[in-house]
């Protein structure tokens, strides 16, 4: 499980390497494994996925997956989505799809209540619509800005005004990154709320004059269609600018350009459930193949919901702190200082 799930070794190569120690075991055997593996692992999956919908902000993405079988022959397109709770729900739980359609985080989302933050996908559309207002829309910045980085090319004035702007509302996020939530939303209010007044005004201007085909017009258009969602993250000092979401997908891209597909369509929602758990490891900074081990061996013998509790990620950590990888907290605290000071440095030079 760890090799494929968390360090995306087909299982061809793993029967390779098991068997160079001499220990064969067949492709098929080790197919098994994963699909009993998967179903010893739902109830643990599953307390996860109860536990995310209970938060009041989750953000959400997707990313593409080949799938072969399914009703029709040859291979089809698949989609992974994944879910993330807050500090309060600290799950990363994946769910899978056999398309893009609305009905799979229609369905996910049912009876959800909060913020959901996301990108333009026009599936959420009718998510936000139906939930009679109880969901409520956040955009990610980092989509928005994407579109205007492309746009440098053929409008570069133009191109990078808007860029130092959305630049500045980063900066803020930067200063009140260790604000609590309450102090953080005050400073979005006093700051970056000025900031996004000038920014809808450029637009506006920019969006008279651009020939409608041009990039810098599409970016335009793109972010004026999602402006009331795009601002929202000043009024709640959970919100973040950006989607979170979208780099916790960076495990399924990596994988899948090692085992390049599913082998059919019953395991994407097999990998699914692996992929919660692994991520439940990775985002406590747990070693996973411990983490797993004992999860494995404890539901095995007991699946009652006091056990699936233990067993959480961060519940398991806070028992086992033999098992945190504290030389990952180290870098990834030391990555976040070099980044704070390196940004601090370029604001003194402003």
């Amino acid at each position: 499980m760890v090799s494929k799930f968390a360090e995306h070794l087909p299982l061809y190569r793993f029967e390779d390497i098991s068997t160079r120690y001499g220990l064969y075991l067949s492709r098929s055997t080790l197919c098994d494994w994963v699909s009993k593996v998967a179903d010893l692992l739902k109830p643990l999956y599953e307390i996860q996925k109860q536990l995310v919908r209970q938060a009041e902000v989750i953000w959400t993405d997707d990313t593409p997956v080949t799938v072969l079988g399914g009703e029709t022959p040859g291979s089809h397109t698949g989609r992974f989505w994944v879910y993330i709770g807050p500090v309060a729900f600290p799950y990363d739980v994946y769910d899978f799809t056999e398309n893009r359609a609305r009905d799979g985080p229609a369905e996910f989302l049912k009876g959800y209540a909060g913020y959901l933050q996301a990108d333009a996908f026009s599936g959420y559309d009718g998510i936000y619509t139906a939930s009679n207002g109880r969901i409520i829309e956040v955009a990610c910045w980092a989509h928005a800005r994407r579109k205007f980085f492309e746009a440098r090319s053929s409008s570069p004035v133009e191109a990078s005004l808007i860029l130092e702007m959305i630049r500045r509302l980063y900066d803020i996020e930067d200063r009140a990154r260790p604000l609590d939530d309450g102090a953080r939303a005050a400073m979005r209010q006093t700051e970056a709320v000025l900031i996004l007044q000038r920014l809808r005004s450029e637009l506006d201007r920019l969006s008279s004059k651009l020939l409608p085909k041009s990039a810098l017009a599409k970016a335009a258009t793109y972010a004026l269609n999602q402006w009331e969602a795009l601002c929202r993250y000043t009024q709640d000092g959970r919100l973040t600018i950006d989607n979170a979401a979208e780099r916790r997908l960076r495990d399924q891209a990596i994988g899948r350009k090692n085992w390049l597909f599913l082998g059919s369509d019953k395991a994407g929602p097999r990998a699914a459930v692996i992929c919660t758990i692994i991520a439940g490891a990775k985002r406590h900074r747990l070693e996973p193949w411990a983490y797993l081990n004992d999860v494995i061996l404890q539901l095995t013998v007991d699946a009652s919901p006091e056990s699936l509790e233990r067993l959480l990620p961060d519940r398991w950590a806070a028992v086992h702190p033999e098992h945190v990888l504290n030389h990952r907290l180290d870098e990834s605290r030391e990555k976040a200082r070099r980044r704070d000071q390196r940004r601090a440095m370029r604001r003194r030079s402003k």
